[in-house]
């Protein structure tokens, strides 16, 4: 029987980089009048930062010129603050050993997820990774999980999408996949059942468990 597959969005589910992107959106934002609060960028974190930054900013140029001033600053504490989260490496070991076809798919950009996943000892995990540049449209919407399952040639019944927002969650169920919320990263439980996941998850080693019923 072929394994299935097994995707994970990136930052909140496999590495604990929200302080990162709570700080780059902080620096970027500094002495501006019109800034979100830390809970309103949380809230869009698994979208992509040009969509984040759209609803805070004038115009394209002055998105550009934030895009510019976040990363900027994601360049230089990246490594400082990014870690795996517990039992991620070890399990994703594990389902390589086993033979799981995985995939990431996340709105960072090619850059900077190699990046992260090199740090943090994960750079040769997976057999397919989707980033923000690959799709047109982005999630909430089931594109880059269709394009991951296409490119791991697996079928979206026999599939598990591992995420920490409703963001992952909405395009998980859109693309017709099995989902499991991670409760470990900034989003609450309530916040992620509006989105109405298969399977919670509390911790990443519980991940064989849930592989196990997905192959019933």
């Amino acid at each position: 029987m072929t394994r299935p597959a097994l995707l994970f969005d990136l930052d909140g589910t496999l590495i604990d980089s929200i302080g990162l992107l709570v700080e780059c959106m902080q620096f970027a934002f500094a002495e501006r009048e019109r800034a979100p609060t830390v809970p309103e960028w949380v809230a869009g974190i698994g979208t992509p930062l040009r969509t984040q930054l759209a609803d805070w900013c004038v115009d394209e140029y002055d998105v550009e010129a934030m895009v510019g001033r976040y990363r900027d600053y994601q360049d230089l504490h990246l490594e400082r603050l990014t870690a795996p989260f517990p039992h991620v490496v070890e399990t994703l070991r594990w389902a390589k050993a086993e033979g799981y076809p995985t995939a990431i798919v996340t709105s960072k950009g090619k850059g900077m997820t190699k990046r992260s996943l090199d740090h943090v000892g994960l750079g040769d995990s997976f057999d397919a990774i989707v980033t923000f540049e690959e799709t047109t449209r982005h999630k909430p919407l089931p594109d880059p999980v269709l394009l991951a399952l296409d490119r791991l040639g697996a079928l979206p019944a026999h599939a598990l999408f591992v995420g920490d927002s409703p963001h992952d969650m909405h395009a998980g169920g859109a693309a017709g996949v099995k989902t499991a919320a991670a409760l470990w990263g900034p989003f609450s439980r309530e916040e992620l059942a509006v989105a109405h996941p298969t399977w919670w998850m509390t911790g990443f080693d519980e991940l064989p468990a849930i592989v196990r019923l997905l192959e019933l």
